[in-house]
């Protein structure tokens, strides 16, 4: 599969959204779209918002707000709109005709930037098969369209030559790409078996995207994995190992952002990576504290949680970017321990790993023993997995104190 790059296409987009509540903030989730499009490579020229009780079942916007958006595509050289919620193909194909430019929808947006980020064989195949599910059920009166797309965003992935194929071969390709993930999903269990044959504990740190999860793992463990201010600088998984202070050790996992209104294609195709979440042992949840939104995002992230039955677990909720805030009364109710941080600086961070340290030792029984001096190699069972507090060297052997993880205590038992 092919991937194109079409950063040196400039775009002026004008974005729409349709106020049907008014308990919704679409001016905020306009501003995220703006951010959405810029990650992408496009240029906001407007926004432009509707108040109706529901959105147009035919062309999303009333046929007035309609005539505004032609106007301004003229008046302001724009050649592209996206709207902030997902549409149907007949929306996308009415109102391509109607403003005689390129529609995109917020899924298409976000599978585009997606597109451009995945670097893995699984985030390349998540992706694709996500955006043919998502253009499967728009094939049907868009070809006409297809002649205005030329490149720039949502052309990314697949592309055209994809799109030009029938129905048919557009489900045969899904069907070969689900079978792929299959065992792309059968060697990331395998991992996590193996993980958990090794005993290590694992945290996941999720939160909205941008929230500075990425700078954090980095920090704390110097990944070297891309961290930029946009939103989706990482897709893929990254985990590492965390030596803390008091010498155990624990697996963090740094997961894909969340984000309002994730696609529901994209929920389902990624399915196997935010699953990570699921199977960690404590959620690390990263909240950018300098967001105005960040109260919503972290309604976001709990929800997107639950949805993946990942709720239950102990948190850890950081409130990071410290360094961009002069005071904050954030509070989060869910969590077991609150640290206000900055990834950035390092402030707050030693707080975390006292914090992940605590955790273990709760899950950890205590042990005095005596180990003959052939029984040495156990000692190492013990540093990585637990806590030495002290070791005695006697003639009849090595006298030991620690504490070690309820399920290590047989292996670490010295013979009798």
């Amino acid at each position: 599969m092919q991937f194109y790059d079409f950063k040196e296409i400039q775009e002026r987009v004008i974005l729409i959204g349709v106020q049907t509540d008014a308990g919704e903030d679409v001016e905020a989730s306009l501003d995220e779209l703006e951010e959405l499009a810029q990650t992408a490579g496009a240029e906001t020229a407007a926004k432009v918002i509707q108040n109706r009780e529901s959105v147009h079942p035919g062309t999303y916007i009333g046929r007035g707000k309609i005539q505004e958006v032609k106007n301004l595509l003229t008046a302001l050289d724009a050649n592209g709109v996206i709207c902030d919620d997902e549409l149907s193909p007949s929306q996308m194909n009415n109102l391509e005709r109607e403003l005689e430019c390129k529609v995109m929808d917020r899924t298409l947006l976000i599978l585009d930037i997606f597109a451009g980020r995945a670097v893995t064989s699984e985030g390349k195949i998540q992706v694709e098969l996500a955006q043919l599910r998502y253009r499967a059920v728009r094939l049907v009166g868009l070809r006409d369209s297809l002649s205005r797309l030329g490149g720039g965003i949502g052309t990314r992935g697949p592309g055209e030559k994809k799109l030009e194929t029938d129905r048919r071969l557009i489900r045969t390709r899904i069907s070969a790409l689900k079978a792929e993930l299959v065992q792309v999903e059968k060697h990331r269990e395998l991992i996590r078996g193996n993980r958990s044959k090794g005993m290590l504990k694992t945290a996941a740190i999720v939160g909205y995207t941008n929230a500075g999860k990425s700078t954090l793992l980095n920090t704390l463990t110097g990944a070297e994995i891309l961290a930029e201010d946009k939103l989706f600088a990482t897709l893929d998984p990254t985990t590492r190992v965390l030596e803390l202070d008091d010498g155990q050790q624990i697996l963090l996992t740094d997961t894909v952002g969340f984000i309002r209104k994730l696609p529901h294609h994209l929920v389902e195709a990624f399915k196997s990576t935010l699953e990570e979440a699921k199977y960690a042992d404590y959620i690390i949840h990263v909240v950018d504290a300098s967001n105005p939104q960040a109260e919503i995002q972290m309604e976001v992230v709990y929800k997107t949680l639950r949805e993946l039955g990942a709720s239950g677990k102990k948190v850890i909720t950081l409130f990071n970017k410290q360094d961009l805030v002069t005071e904050s009364d954030l509070r989060d109710s869910y969590a077991d321990q609150i640290i206000r941080c900055s990834a950035k600086t390092g402030k707050g961070l030693r707080e975390l790993k006292e914090t992940l340290s605590g955790f273990l030792a709760e899950e950890q029984v205590y042990l005095e023993e005596l180990y003959s001096y052939r029984e040495a190699g156990k000692l190492q069972t013990i540093r990585e997995y637990g806590q030495l507090l002290s070791e005695e060297y006697r003639e009849d052997g090595i006298f030991v104190r620690a504490k070690i993880p309820a399920e290590f205590f047989v292996r670490v038992m010295p013979e009798r």
